[in-house]
């Protein structure tokens, strides 16, 4: 087996990007490993629109986001290994995978890009009483089968979790006549865009219960019905309790990065994020390895996965170029209060960055707020305002920074990212 300058781990809309984005960047010796048989990752099961609207300018499919991803990684030449499983990656950057056509094997490039999205979170954690019947599905594997195996998981559901999968399919089964009964979201406010609460529910007339999840489940071979209780700081209410008749259950209760390879090269995680902690150039604590995309933090959209891919992409292609700079420098911590939950990077070193740079940084709140501005100080200066009418939890929010005025404040420790009253 060959060796490559650059391996990037996952075949999805993060690593496609990436790797066009590092070949452009000058990296000839580029190689994808992804463990599906084809590439574009979750985006081959999402067959609705309304991706590419910032990217491409045109409101596409997911397979036809992916397909314009993959027909570029064709057209440069970019070389990768579909059905291959990445079993281990080390601190010194080793990729060790197989698969049936090379067996195990290892390569040691100098340069790893981690792209291995998420997961869902299933109901063993979840803590829901009762048996386990058929008919309890996570809201992407429902979209699977009903998508890409052609198969119905059931005709009257229950979806519990917002998240904008669970939205997504209550729409998706309602077309392909199952009876949604209702939307329950243990949150007092929604986990998905507002759009698809209004394109997925409302149009469909789908009822939304925020504030209660599923106390019971009735039936022992497949689901006959779920309760429902009202709940206040996450425990149900008794006497709130209401009881729907269904054969299925859709669960759609977050999301997490797929991080047991960055654990496994002792890349330092965010006990928020669940993802790696990286700097502005989007490398981790480990030189050399880099991340974008849901493994790095869970996205709105898919449009800004393959951005900060793309900024990873040629990142790594400096890295390998020689072209990064001493790492002593000094660098900024991005500290986030008043409502901000968490910030991506976590670190800016001004150092090393060109003087017409501009910083991305990318996070969420922790609840819904109205009538807000988004403040970021450097010290006593503010170096960034922007009024915001609603922020919430279901929507990343998007803050650019420019290099020079970050230079202007590299002397200080940190820089600060607030709300503050309108």
């Amino acid at each position: 087996m060959r060796e490559y300058e650059l391996v990037i781990i996952g075949g999805g809309p993060a690593g496609l990007a990436a790797a066009v984005a590092a070949r452009k960047a000058g990296i000839q010796d580029i190689l994808i490993l992804e463990r599906d048989n084809e590439l574009g990752g979750i985006l081959n099961q999402c067959i609705h629109n309304g991706f590419g609207l910032h990217t491409f300018k045109e409101e596409l499919t997911g397979p036809e986001y992916a397909g314009r991803f993959i027909a570029q990684v064709e057209e440069l030449g970019i070389e990768y290994k579909l059905n291959t499983m990445v079993m281990d990656l080390a601190a010194d950057k080793t990729v060790t995978a197989m698969n049936r056509e090379d067996g195990l094997f290892q390569l040691h490039p100098k340069a790893v890009i981690l792209a291995m999205g998420c997961r869902e979170r299933p109901r063993g954690a979840l803590s829901i009483p009762g048996y386990r019947p058929a008919g309890i599905y996570t809201a992407g594997t429902a979209q699977r089968l009903v998508n890409m195996e052609g198969f119905m998981p059931g005709r009257k559901v229950v979806i519990l979790g917002s998240g904008d999968i669970g939205l997504i399919m209550a729409r998706r089964m309602t077309l392909e006549g199952a009876e949604v009964k209702v939307v329950a979201e243990l949150m007092p406010y929604s986990g998905g865009l507002k759009r698809n609460i209004v394109q997925c529910l409302d149009d469909y007339g789908i009822p939304l219960k925020l504030s209660h999840t599923v106390v019971d489940i009735k039936g022992k071979k497949r689901v006959e019905g779920i309760t429902l209780a009202k709940v206040d700081n996450g425990r149900p209410i008794p006497g709130t309790e209401e009881f729907y008749e269904c054969d299925t259950l859709l669960l759609s209760c977050g999301l997490i990065p797929e991080n047991e390879l960055s654990r496994s090269a002792d890349v330092e995680l965010s006990p928020l994020t669940n993802g790696p902690l990286v700097g502005e150039d989007l490398q981790t604590n480990i030189p050399g390895i880099f991340a974008a995309g849901n493994v790095l933090h869970v996205h709105d959209l898919v449009d800004f996965v393959s951005e900060e891919a793309g900024a990873a992409g040629r990142h790594a292609a400096a890295f390998i170029q020689g072209g990064c700079k001493a790492e002593a420098a000094k660098e900024l911590k991005v500290v986030c209060e008043g409502g901000v939950r968490y910030s991506v990077p976590v670190r800016i070193c001004p150092a090393h960055l060109a003087d017409d740079a501009l910083v991305t940084l990318r996070f969420r709140v922790a609840n819904v707020f109205k009538n807000k501005k988004i403040v970021v100080y450097a010290g006593e200066d503010v170096i960034f305002s922007k009024k915001r009418p609603v922020l919430a939890p279901g929507e990343m929010e998007t803050v650019i920074l420019k290099a020079k005025v970050l230079k202007e404040h590299a002397d200080l420790d940190h820089i600060t990212v607030t709300l503050e009253e309108a």
